[in-house]
């Protein structure tokens, strides 16, 4: 049983008249009575008494009809609904972040989406960066957005795209003795205690790798409590424990409002300013299928 073969079967049962369902659907009378005669032959029943010129429908054709026209009408929802897909009138994006960019940077992005396709549901993933490449190479995200780098073992899976800069701070709390100083030389680095987020967040990539590019021994920092959110590395902080290496984004208010104060890294031999900044980067899977939504979400992006 064949689409085709209800959609003749309904003109001829709304009509009652073969000739007429042809000049309807736009076909030879010939085919429609081929398609009436195949699905009585298939099934061993009548689905029209003929009766001289005229027709009428069978008990077996009136179960039918009422059938065929669930069917078809579930079709044409269907095909509706992939209309508007394809016009980006309803759909869904899955996208994965690390959550400084998806509590700070995407909200916006995604606000401006909405407000020119409405109908488009957004799934996002928060976790850390090493978790959002993860679940990027596996095709649980349309899009993934972390800093830091990539994991080599990730990188054949994973297409990447430099979108912004994220730009680390380092701030203490009232209490501590840098409160009072604008800047700092290195190797002070080692002479207070220090909140961290976790191993593979990427803002503690991020922090490590610039220590490693001072030559500062990260064996010797001393490390008193890590968290796997910067939100309480911030509120940890500001509550006068240690200093901590935090994303700029996060603590405009703090510095605005003085709860927080943040000292720049010098370079007593140039004089120069040495500061912690990475790329914003755009993750996709490099196989999984880009949908006309997500191409229009990517434009948002760029």
């Amino acid at each position: 049983m064949t689409f085709e073969q209800l959609r003749i079967f309904l003109a001829v049962a709304e009509f009652l008249h073969f000739t007429r369902a042809a000049e309807a659907l736009y076909i030879t009378q010939p085919a429609v009575s081929a398609a009436i005669q195949s699905l009585e032959v298939e099934y061993g029943i009548k689905l029209f008494h003929r009766i001289g010129r005229h027709i009428e429908i069978t008990d077996a054709g009136k179960l039918l009809q009422a059938e065929a026209q669930k069917i078809v009408e579930q079709v044409t929802l269907t095909e509706q609904g992939l209309r508007e897909l394809n016009d980006l009138q309803r759909g869904e994006l899955k996208l994965g972040s690390s959550l400084t960019i998806g509590n700070y940077w995407l909200p916006e992005k995604i606000s401006k989406f909405k407000r020119q396709y409405p109908g488009i549901i957004f799934n996002c993933t928060l976790g850390n960066a090493e978790e959002i490449c993860q679940g990027t190479a596996a095709g649980l995200f349309d899009f993934g957005f972390v800093t830091g780098e990539v994991k080599l073992s990730l990188k054949s899976q994973i297409e990447q795209e430099v979108l912004g800069s994220e730009r680390l701070q380092i701030v203490v709390g009232k209490s501590h003795p840098w409160y009072e100083r604008t800047e700092i030389c290195p190797e002070e680095i080692l002479t207070t205690s220090w909140v961290m987020r976790e191993a593979g967040s990427g803002v503690q990539q991020m922090f490590e790798h610039a220590l490693q590019n001072w030559e500062i021994d990260l064996t010797k920092l001393d490390v008193v409590l890590v968290f796997n959110s910067s939100e309480m590395v911030k509120a940890v902080v500001e509550g006068g424990i240690g200093a901590a290496a935090i994303p700029e984004l996060m603590v405009k208010k703090e510095l605005q409002l003085s709860t927080l104060h943040a000292v720049r890294i010098i370079d007593q031999e140039t004089g120069s300013k040495l500061e912690i900044v990475q790329p914003i980067w755009k993750l996709k899977n490099k196989q999984r299928f880009q949908t006309r939504l997500a191409s229009a979400f990517e434009q948002i992006l760029t």
